[in-house]
């Protein structure tokens, strides 16, 4: 008998129809020769610390770190986890070949890899490696099995996420718990969890000590087009883009011509500024240079599962995890591929299938007609079998979705017009450049024009882009009037204050973004690529650390934007190891990770380093004598949740009558309760009284003074345009 086993019972039974193992059973299906049973996705887990010795039973800074010889797994304690299990252990102890068909990933090999461990399973395994759940896909991919071995460096490197997950999370959250936490509050440390928490952090701690600075905009009208002064770049403006041209280089990209550092100084001063203003009043304004230069847009990229939880987020403000939680449902629904990718590439197999993909999409007929009968594109930006590891680009399947919900409807709407635009040909515009001199100042105006839309018109819009991106890229598309090298005219010329702006707090989209590239947000495709490989988390993990993040009370969301709890901020403050909250650092273990995914760096030594590291990090706190802590308390966890349970169990703190904290008044409690809930506020530095905020002077435009509102601070200048606000806490 051949026993197949799925992640969860509704795709067994896909499988079991396609099989003909049509026999209902008690926890699996049985027919023409096969056994199709399943897992509730994980069934097993790593022992706990108290599994493996007594003496880690109990918290204590004396039991770590806690590094045990051989780590073991073991059922999940569930009695519908166990009683799945006993029948699996069954069919396995009775079958001649083990068919592998969980998810094909990362997490699903090593789900199945612990059951048949845990079943002491001895007959041979092959694996089932399909990228959708089509009724031809399944066939395809039974008609093609692979040999389990083939997958064992993916399960590698899956066993060593979770084993470092567990030596780092475990000696961690007890380490900083026992040694700063208050009235036994559990700290929480995460080998990804804590340094997405510490991007928040500091972007946050970067906006409330950012100091505006006052600066003005020489601009001109001329012909009814605004010119504005061109400015000199800054030294450090220079470096900048220096870095940011060997990175390109680095990805792969042409250097870009090296321009003129020309203009004037930026206008610091409002004196300085007025003298350039009143220097070119009365003096005519002479067009120098008409540049037109034609350009090519190819479609934008198909999506992986990061960049389609971005455009959602941008779009319809999902959350990651329920983009992922549609884009699941889209799948086993059999109208979208698998979705826990990190390419945007399809593989040159993939392209014969287009054309009955595009058949398929009936909704979308008025864009795929054109496209009818005529042999489809074949950009290499598109199929490229080397960018292409175990599963492609997420792309519709070509059937037709039926009872959809208006969710599903939105993010399925996106994949079959990012589907459909890369066989339209590029998008052609003009852009035009203007140059013209006053007085030696020299001034500049840009225009864009689309000549030829192409793959934008899937998109029903002269531009694929949003407004809110247009003003983050400062880019306009509108036609300038025809200039003529040499002409000249009067002109209006004016001075406009500014100020400099802090940097915009993250959302979900852009974190996704800089937990992709370590930290750093790239808009270019090339370059995200590039630094993909220093990442931190992986597609599939990124949504559930975010709601970590949440459950954990360290951040919370305000709008979009993801806002840090005070317990977030003190607790990546009280951190001084960096390599538990430096981005960049876990970057290089998560491509560690994926090196061993591809059989290029071994398991033994990724442990071996992480067991050090765990090591010293331990020994570090031990000898910190500075008696910091965090003093604001964690809500508690819903009572009655799977996640209250497990912390209950596994995170608690043991009680230890011989060190006994006090506890707080219900007054404190209280007050604690309300703290938990305000913007952070550093603890190392002196925490300003909110009745002493007000009367400072306004920090964005400097003229004003704070004044309170009924919910928020503000500035006295407001009527004046100062846009300055600050929320009660």
């Amino acid at each position: 008998m051949i026993v197949c086993i799925a992640e969860k019972p509704s795709v067994a039974k896909d499988i079991a129809r396609i099989l003909g193992a049509n026999s209902s059973r008690d926890g699996y299906m049985e027919g023409n020769g096969y056994q199709v049973t399943w897992t509730f996705g994980h069934l097993c887990e790593l022992k706990e610390p108290n599994d493996y010795s007594e003496n880690w039973k109990h918290w204590s800074l004396a039991a770590l770190p806690m590094i045990p010889l051989r780590f073991g797994i073991k059922l999940i304690p569930d009695d519908g986890i166990k009683k799945q299990f006993a029948t699996i252990e069954k069919l396995y102890s009775q079958a001649d070949e083990i068919i592998n068909c969980g998810d094909a990933g990362q997490e699903g090999e090593l789900i199945q890899r612990w059951v048949m461990q845990k079943a002491g399973a001895r007959c041979p395994v092959k694996r089932l490696w399909i990228s959708s759940l089509t009724e031809e896909a399944i066939r395809e991919g039974f008609a093609k099995l692979r040999d389990a071995s083939d997958f064992q460096p993916l399960y590698e490197a899956g066993l060593s996420r979770a084993i470092g997950d567990w030596l780092l999370g475990m000696n961690a959250t007890r380490l900083y718990t026992m040694k700063y936490g208050q009235n036994r509050q559990v700290l929480s440390i995460g080998r990804v969890q804590t340094p997405t928490l510490a991007l928040i952090v500091n972007r946050q701690l970067e906006i409330q000590n950012f100091v505006p600075k006052q600066y003005w905009e020489l601009k001109t009208v001329y012909r009814d087009t605004t010119f504005s002064a061109i400015l000199r770049k800054s030294e450090e403006e220079l470096v900048l883009e220096a870095e940011k041209q060997k990175e390109a280089i680095a990805a792969g990209k042409k250097p870009k011509k090296e321009e003129e550092n020309r203009g004037i100084d930026p206008i610091t001063d409002r004196e300085r500024g007025l003298v350039l203003l009143d220097q070119i009043k009365n003096s005519p304004f002479t067009v120098t240079d008409v540049t037109k230069k034609e350009g090519r847009e190819a479609p934008l990229r198909l999506f992986d599962l990061t960049s389609l939880q971005v455009e959602c987020n941008k779009k319809f403000a999902y959350s990651a995890d329920e983009t992922l939680k549609i884009i699941q449902s889209l799948y086993e629904k059999k109208v979208a591929t698998y979705p826990r990718v990190d390419t945007t590439y399809l593989s040159d197999d993939i392209y014969p299938k287009c054309p009955g993909i595009l058949k398929g999409l009936r909704d979308y007929e008025t864009f795929t007609a054109p496209l009818t009968g005529t042999a489809l594109l074949k950009s290499k930006k598109v199929f490229d079998n080397s960018k292409v590891t175990d599963h492609h680009a997420i792309i519709p399947t070509g059937q037709h979705p039926q009872n959809l919900t208006d969710m599903e409807r939105r993010v399925f709407d996106l994949i079959a017009r990012r589907f459909i635009a890369v066989f339209y040909p590029d998008c052609k515009f003009a852009t035009t450049t203007v140059l013209g001199e006053v007085e030696s100042i020299e001034f500049k105006a840009t225009g864009k024009q689309i000549l030829e839309p192409g793959w934008r018109v899937i998109f029903g819009t002269p531009s694929a882009q949003s407004q809110e991106e247009k003003e983050e890229k400062g880019e306009e598309e509108n036609v300038l009037p025809a200039f003529v090298k040499g002409e000249s005219g009067p002109h209006v010329p004016d001075l406009y204050e500014k100020w400099t702006q802090p940097p915009r707090p993250y959302t979900e989209a852009t974190l996704l973004r800089a937990m992709e590239t370590a930290g750093k947000l790239v808009d270019n495709d090339e370059l995200r690529d590039a630094l993909k490989e220093n990442g931190i988390g992986r597609p599939s993990t990124r949504a559930a650390i975010i709601e970590t993040l949440f459950k954990r009370n360290y951040i919370r969301k305000e709008k979009k934007n993801l806002i840090a709890t005070p317990t977030g901020v003190e607790l990546i403050q009280i951190i001084h190891e960096e390599l538990l909250k430096s981005a960049e650092l876990t970057g290089i273990w998560e491509k560690k990770l994926r090196e061993i995914e591809r059989r290029t760096y071994n398991a033994g030594q990724f442990l071996e380093e992480l067991k050090q590291m765990v090591s010293e990090v331990v020994m570090s706190v031990l000898s910190d004598n500075s008696n910091r802590h965090i003093t604001i308390q964690a809500p508690a966890p819903e009572k009655g949740s799977k996640a209250s349970a497990k912390t209950e169990a596994a995170d608690k703190p043991k009680k230890e009558p011989k060190k006994r904290t006090p506890r707080k008044s219900a007054a404190a409690g209280k007050k604690t309760e309300q703290a938990s809930g305000a913007v952070a506020a550093s603890s190392t530095e002196a925490s300003v009284q909110a009745d002493d905020f007000v009367g400072q002077p306004c920090p964005l435009c400097g003229k004003g003074t704070v004044i309170k509102g009924k919910t928020a601070y503000g500035c006295s200048e407001w009527k004046s345009g100062c846009t300055f606000r600050k929320p009660f806490e």
